[in-house]
This record gives structure tokens, sequence and C-alpha cells, in this order.
């Protein structure tokens, strides 16, 4: 009883790119040989373009950067500077009124008309009192309007402390549960 093995049907395929792979440097030796230093180079030069080319056809195409629909989990991250940049906001924005009323209250608005258009299609702008009425449903969420509202003129350059970072806590908990 002699087992044999079964051939395989893809024989020498298989063994493709390792084949193509040991066949560069064979082929430069050879350029060298008949050539010298500028035949290995050529051969070297050809062998790269012939595998680009090979490899762009048998590689897929990509999607068109135009019809790329990203998911939340693909979103590109933050650049450091950018985060740098935020973070400065949100420290400058709890020390001075004015840097808040610069920065971080625009932020806060945006966040708060996107709540409010998405869940409850009310427009911070159009109808600022029913904005209200959800951010401020308890009477000791009323303290936060003042830092969201859209009528409240900027404050001028001074000094006057800026957004307490445990008020800043409770709108962004608001914001959350809106």
């Amino acid at each position: 009883m002699t087992s044999q093995a079964e051939p395989t049907s893809d024989g020498w395929r298989a063994a493709a790119p390792e084949i193509c792979i040991a066949a560069v440097p064979v082929a430069a030796a050879t350029g060298y040989v008949a050539a010298g230093l500028p035949g290995a180079a050529a051969v070297v030069i050809g062998a790269t373009v012939v595998a680009l080319v090979v490899m762009r056809a048998i590689t897929p195409l990509g999607t068109p950067p135009g019809d790329v629909r990203q998911t939340d989990a693909e979103a590109v991250p933050v650049t450091f500077t950018g985060y740098w940049r935020k973070r400065a906001g949100l420290v400058d924005g709890t020390q001075s009124l004015a840097a808040y009323d610069a920065v971080l209250r625009g932020t806060l608005q945006h966040l708060l008309a996107a709540r409010l258009a998405e869940r409850h299609g009310i427009s911070l702008q159009d109808d600022p009192d029913a904005a209200r009425r959800l951010l401020c449903p308890r009477p000791r969420d009323d303290a936060l309007w003042y830092w969201v509202d859209p009528a409240r003129p900027p404050a001028q350059a001074g000094k006057q402390p800026g957004i307490p970072p445990r008020t800043l806590a409770r709108l962004i908990d608001r914001l959350e549960q809106l």
C-alpha cells in the first residue's frame, strides 16, 4: 500500500509571485554580466516598471474621492493643533467671559441648535422660547440659558469671569439629554 500525494491542479502557478521575485535578481545579475552596471540598472528599472504596471492592473479601483460616505466609526481624527485650539478655547472660556463669547459660546450654541433641530424639529434662532423650555425644564436649569441665549449681546472686554466649570458640565449634560 503506497500512498501517493495527489498533484495539485495549480502546479507551479501557485508559486508565480515567488518565482517573479527571484527572477529579478537573476535578470539583474545577467544584465550586469552582459553590460556591466548600466545593464543591471536597466534590468532593475525595467522590472520595477513592469511590476508597477502589473500591480495597477490587478488592484481593484477605489471609490472616487467625491463619492465617499463617512460614518462616525471612520471619522478622520482631529489634528493635534485642532484639538489644542479647542482645548485652549475651553480653558479661556472658563476664565474670561469675553473669551467664552468669542469661541465657546458659538460652539455650544451650534450643538444646541443641532440637537433641537435633529431631535425636536425646533430652530434655536426662530423659536428661542421653545428652545429654552426644552433646555431648561426645571427651575434650577434656568441659569444655563444665560450661557447659550442667542439674544444676549456679547460681553465687553474686561475681567469678568467666564463660565464656571460646574455650570459648563451641567450645560453639556443637558445638551446630551436633549
